[in-house]
This record gives C-alpha cells, sequence and structure tokens, in this order.
C-alpha cells in the first residue's frame, strides 16, 4: 500500500512540477501555521490505514529536506501517540478486524517479547504497516515510552531517504550531508529488517477472540 502511494504521489510530483515552487513560496508565506497544520493532519489521518508514505514525501516536496524531516518524524510521532490510547482507551474491539491476519499476530509476538528493541527492529521493517503496527503495540505489553522512542528512532532512516527523495524530485538541491545521511539510514533499515525478520519470538502471541454471549448454566453441564 506505501509503495502504491508512494508512485501516485511520484507521478503527480512529475506531472505538477512546475507549479512546486509557487506553492512552496505560499507555504514558507504562511509562518508557522504551514508546519502545525501540517503535522496535525499527518498525525490525524495516519492514525487510519492510509500510508503515511504519502505526508513523507510531501514533507519533502513543500518544505525541503532538513525542515521536513523535521515536520515528518513529528508527525509520525503523533500519529503513533493518539493510535496507542485510542485503542487501549476504546480496547481491542476498535481492531478485531485485524486481530486474526498472520502478520498482526506476528508483530504481537514480537512486541510481547521485548520492549525498545522489539519497536525499533520493527519500525525499520517497510513490508510492516504503520497503522498495523500501532495497533498491536496497544494490545501488546509494550510500555509508551519504548513504544513511542523506538518509533521515532525506527522510522527516521526511511523517513529521511524519502524526503531527500521527495525534495530531489521537484529540483531542490539537498545538502551533500542528507544525501550521505539518506544513503546510510537506507543501509541501517535494510539491515535492520533483515536482523528483526530473522529473530523468533519467544511464544507466539494468540489472537484476539472477539467477545462471545454469556455461558449458560448448560452450556457449562455440558
Amino acid at each position: 500500500m506505501g509503495v502504491c502511494a508512494l508512485a501516485l504521489l511520484g507521478l503527480a510530483v512529475f506531472y505538477f512540477r512546475d507549479g512546486i515552487p509557487d506553492v512552496r513560496q505560499t507555504v514558507a508565506a504562511a509562518g508557522l501555521w504551514a508546519p502545525l497544520l501540517f503535522v496535525l493532519l499527518h498525525g490525524f489521518v495516519s492514525v487510519t490505514p492510509i500510508p503515511r508514505t504519502v505526508f513523507t514525501v510531501a514533507a519533502g516536496v513543500l518544505f525541503g529536506s532538513i525542515t521536513g524531516v523535521l515536520l515528518a518524524v513529528a508527525g509520525t510521532a503523533l500519529a503513533a501517540t493518539a493510535a496507542f490510547w485510542l485503542v487501549r482507551l476504546i480496547g481491542g474491539r476498535l481492531v478485531e478486524r485485524y486481530a486474526h491476519r498472520p502478520a498482526f499476530v506476528w508483530v504481537r509476538a514480537r512486541l510481547d517479547r521485548s520492549g525498545f528493541l522489539a519497536m525499533l527492529s520493527l519500525r525499520l521493517i517497510p513490508a510492516v504497516p504503520f497503522f498495523l503496527l500501532n495497533y498491536a503495540s496497544a494490545l501488546s505489553g509494550v510500555r509508551f515510552l519504548p513504544y513511542l522512542v523506538g518509533t521515532v528512532f525506527g522510522v527516521l532512516p526511511g523517513t529521511i531517504g524519502i524526503v531527500v527523495l521527495g525534495d530531489a524530485a521537484v529540483g531542490g538541491d539537498p545538502h551533500p550531508a542528507m544525501l550521505l545521511i539518506s544513503l546510510v539510514s537506507g543501509l541501517i533499515g535494510l539491515t535492520g529488517a533483515v536482523v528483526a525478520a530473522r529473530r523468533r519470538p519467544l511464544v507466539e502471541a494468540t489472537p484476539i477472540e472477539p467477545a462471545g454471549p454469556p455461558e449458560t448454566e448448560t452450556d457449562k453441564a455440558a
């Protein structure tokens, strides 16, 4: 899903790239309201299954490499926080439709094994959807602080690479240091993905079973 969103957004940037400088000027003229609105919109929308990749590319297109990375990470952290507490407060029924998927069970098993390291390694795997990992984390035993810190550091490599790509796609001139960081981040992300995928949980997590009707005396006797 994230790859499709990236491809569609890339096509849009290609066809409308001539108008990007005007858009950037409008964003700059808006002052602090533009980045604030971007982070809030990013945080609100990314709680849902909509891929956050759209906002990551848009951050590079609209704000450039350095500011774009900061805003994309801030929006991601806001979305992760909102999803985590929303699921914990409302309960598992909010995500019942995902609870029986093999990917969901696989993720929960690794989160129940450890906190920060499991979250960090799982965030480095591009194939694990952002929203799905948020939901699974809220239903696991992971604590909020390791969850948030692991999320921020785990999404950083991929975020840097995509934001720099978005900036360069519209004729931006990313700092050479950002290009180097982007390359190193990609290698870190690839390494983390391989390591995380090879790790086995101590105990496989069980899917969430939806609550059934109350047990009657006849059922107990049987």
